[in-house]
């Protein structure tokens, strides 16, 4: 009898643990304006996405994702999953992608951004529009690679640094 009580102590414990932290991500973790999570990918720009993926494949031992088309970002992507984060292969699709400018400057490609992941996108943008930082583009969020919100910010406002927020449900 003894062993049971302390056991349904502790099974009750592990409830409301868990109960507590549910509500606690739930309700208080959306309120946060401004914490980022944790990061997501780096993105690197490329010229010719099939033979850099070649050579993180070959040389490093990546394992590469399969190639996506993003026209609403002027991009394909391949992802290469690594323990803690990804990196994000980036090629252009047309001369009118952004990473078309960016391949103008940097021609044999390099970083282009970094993406942290936020809980609540609608709050992150109105910290940023109340602290003066520029979201690029038309303000709204796109839909990113990875089926999420994203949205850019002036690498001005950030130390010379493309960011990306994306959304994580």
């Amino acid at each position: 009898k003894w062993n049971r009580e302390i056991l349904g102590h502790y099974v009750n414990i592990i409830i409301i643990y868990n109960t507590s932290y549910k509500y606690f991500k739930e309700n208080f973790m959306k309120e946060i304006l401004s914490e980022i999570g944790r990061l997501n990918h780096i993105a690197i720009a490329v010229p010719d996405i099939q033979k850099a993926s070649s050579i993180w494949k070959n040389a490093l031992g990546a394992n590469i994702s399969s190639t996506q088309l993003l026209p609403e970002h002027g991009v394909k992507v391949v992802f290469i999953e690594s323990p803690n984060t990804k990196v994000e292969l980036l090629e252009p699709l047309n001369k009118q992608s952004p990473i078309s400018k960016f391949l103008e400057r940097n021609p044999n490609g390099g970083m282009h951004h970094i993406c942290y992941e936020v809980l609540n996108l609608e709050n992150a943008a109105k910290k940023l529009k109340d602290v003066g930082a520029k979201i690029l583009g038309d303000g709204l969020p796109k839909i990113g690679a990875h089926g999420n919100p994203v949205i850019f910010l002036n690498p001005g406002d950030f130390s010379g640094t493309l960011i990306e927020l994306e959304e994580i449900k």
